[in-house]
């Protein structure tokens, strides 16, 4: 269940599925789509109950037992005086592709009865694009979209030129009635009439398979990674740590690598983000290397499988560059938005380094490092290329008109802010990133010194790392305020709101221990830290709102990388205070750390305030309780 709303949400292998608290999924749009759900489309958008041809009533509404099942008791129309007949047992279950049903109808009576069952059934196959964009219309020239009769139950069919998409619907027993829907072409109405013995039962068992667009007739599930026994949940944090792990075993979906392999990788979230995602693939990864490096080397792998090899304007597909985000969706197919293989991100390519390095700190083993060692050299070439640090000393992206303004982890419009709440104008170099690349530039140094045995270009590194170390403290450092400048814009100008980012230099190394310790000490004042977490912008300033998704609300996984940083330079209280809000946060919230916090005080109500449109489970915030206990074992 997300904060936004009360559906149930089960997920396995790359399928989830939401229902309301009756077990039924009614097509609702907007920011808590309901359905089954797979690559980027809805493949069931309606699976409404009858019995006796009324809604039943919800003595036990539907609750997840497991993350991958639900269970509801329903039963018919009823009174006092004459109660209901029979009582409805609703197990529903989500695994690869597949939703199955279970219905165990009970009778309550000692003379025989016939139930009647319906479902309505459709599937509109719409792109998870359509249903979060609300003033969004996305023609769809040539789509044929159908119904058929099989014999156990119903045919879904899509087809729009090249793109195929099937949902199939098969009951046992066999439906015997089928009838249309009124409202919509292809909903149908299947139904029942199942004979109970006196105090008997009779069963009805459903299965829904989506066959998606591309997807092969042998679906690919993640092999779940091996998770060793963890120690007893004694306390908060380790009950968030086992938590976030089995949070990222449900994210974690099959994705082809570099050498064509399946690779288990943790897509980013749920609802909207269940894909390969750059940028929050790899912090994931690197919160978990201590705990899992094989999630690092598979993420790894699967990005540099993507890499960009190509000038493309309308994908921001750059030779060297790693992939933003990854889709499988109909309107990434036809063009129609620039997310099939999207490559806005101005710190995918320069994470990717970091965690390349990290996981042969961590290993101790080689062969990783050889094997991608070609798309490592590549990645540094763009950094210098197209990424900006030969043309403007730092690493900088122009805003995409048509895909991401700001590419940066703070992606939305407005976040790259000055502090009277203008958005920066192009090209822009966010501070964070030049952190990233000044770490990238010092780790692959390392690789090419000791595995790749290249000492010229290990020097070459290193050199360019200290230069950009010396002109990032003169061109970023605000005198006046004792902290760094959000950005520089395009004229060069310090983008000036204070901002959370500047934690991101501690993790990165790039300022010296006075600045880095004295920005860590200002991110615990009380306009930064609400309590729970640091927030994402300071409070007090014009662009600050609490319920913003990156102009005043605090993120779970921003504060990891912020408390690894503080670890680093030895803020050890600095640290502790920190991790020990997010983990009071996460025990409000079952020891699930969502992806966004409101940036409300915690003196101001006694559980923090969830983010209205938050994912759960999330990638980087199921990691960021493993950070988190990392950062404390440095301390």
């Amino acid at each position: 269940m997300t904060p936004a709303d009360d559906r149930v949400q089960l997920v396995r292998d790359a399928t989830f599925a939401r229902v309301d608290g009756s077990g039924d999924i009614t097509g609702t749009r907007g920011s808590a789509p309901d359905g089954l759900f797979l690559r980027d489309a809805r493949h069931l958008s309606r699976w409404h109950l009858t019995v006796d041809g009324t809604a039943p009533l919800a003595l036990v509404p539907a609750t997840a037992e497991t993350d991958d099942t639900a269970l509801s008791v329903l039963t018919p129309q009823g009174s006092r005086d004459n109660p209901p007949a029979y009582t409805v047992f609703r197990e529903q279950r989500v695994s690869a592709a597949t939703l199955t049903e279970h219905l165990r109808l009970v009778s309550n009576r000692p003379d025989p009865v016939t139930a009647r069952v319906e479902i309505t059934v459709d599937a509109d196959f719409a792109d998870l694009f359509e249903l979060r964009a609300d003033d969004r219309h996305y023609d769809k020239p040539g789509a044929r979209h159908e119904s058929h009769p099989t014999d156990d139950g119903l045919l879904f069919d899509y087809r729009r030129a090249d793109w195929h998409s099937r949902t199939t619907v098969a009951a046992r027993p066999a439906p015997t009635g089928l009838d249309t829907a009124p409202d919509t072409p292809t909903a149908r109405t299947l139904s029942w009439q199942l004979p109970l013995a006196a105090h008997g039962h009779a069963d009805l068992h459903l299965t829904v398979r989506a066959r998606p667009h591309g997807l092969p007739a042998q679906t690919p599930t993640a092999a779940r990674p091996h998770r060793p026994a963890a120690p007893a949940a004694d306390d908060d944090l380790a009950r968030t740590c086992e938590r976030g792990l089995a949070d990222v075993d449900l994210l974690t979906i099959p994705v082809t690598g570099v050498d064509g392999e399946t690779c288990a990788v943790p897509a980013a979230g749920i609802p909207w983000f269940l894909t390969l995602f750059g940028r929050d693939s790899l912090l994931t990864s690197y919160f978990l290397l201590p705990y899992r490096p094989q999630t690092a080397a598979a993420t790894l792998s699967a990005l540099a499988a993507t890499q960009g090899q190509d000038h493309d304007p309308t994908s921001g597909e750059q030779p060297g560059r790693i992939v933003h985000e990854t889709r499988h969706g109909e309107l990434a197919h036809f063009r129609q938005i620039p997310y099939g293989r999207y490559y806005g991100a101005v710190d995918a390519t320069p994470l990717f380094l970091v965690l390349l390095h990290a996981h042969y700190e961590t290993t101790g083993d080689r062969a990783l490092a050889v094997r991608l060692e070609q798309h490592a050299r590549q990645a540094v070439d763009w950094m210098f290329t197209d990424g900006g640090l030969d043309e403007h000393g730092y690493l900088t992206y122009q805003p995409d008109p048509n895909g991401l303004v700001n590419q940066n982890w703070k992606d939305s419009a407005g976040a790259v802010c000055f502090t009277d709440g203008t958005q920066a104008q192009g090209p822009i170099a966010v501070c964070e990133a030049q952190g990233y690349a000044y770490d990238a530039l010092i780790r692959t140094a390392q690789l090419a010194t000791a595995v790749w045995q290249d000492e010229p270009y290990a020097r070459r590194l290193h050199e360019a790392a200290a230069a950009l170390r010396t002109r990032f403290a003169t061109d970023f450092w605000m005198p006046d305020a004792g902290f760094p400048a959000l950005a520089l814009d395009g004229q060069g100008r310090q983008v000036d709101a204070l901002a959370s980012d500047a934690g991101h230099l501690l993790w990165s190394g790039i300022l010296d221990q006075d600045l880095a310790r004295q920005v860590g000490q200002r991110l615990l004042q009380p306009d930064f830290f609400s309590g729970w977490a640091i927030r994402t912008l300071a409070a007090g300033q014009t662009p600050y709102h609490p319920l913003s998704y990156h102009r005043g609300s605090a993120w779970p996984h921003d504060n990891a990388v912020i408390v690894l940083g503080l670890a680093r330079h030895g803020l050890a209280e600095q640290a502790r205070t920190v991790t020990d809000g997010l983990i009071a946060a996460a025990a409000h919230h079952g020891y699930r750390l969502p992806e966004v916090l409101a940036g409300y005080d915690r003196t101001a109500t006694a559980r923090p305030v969830p983010y209205p449109h938050s994912c759960s489970p999330q990638a980087w915030a199921a990691a960021t309780p493993l950070a988190l206990r990392t950062a404390l074992q440095m301390l």
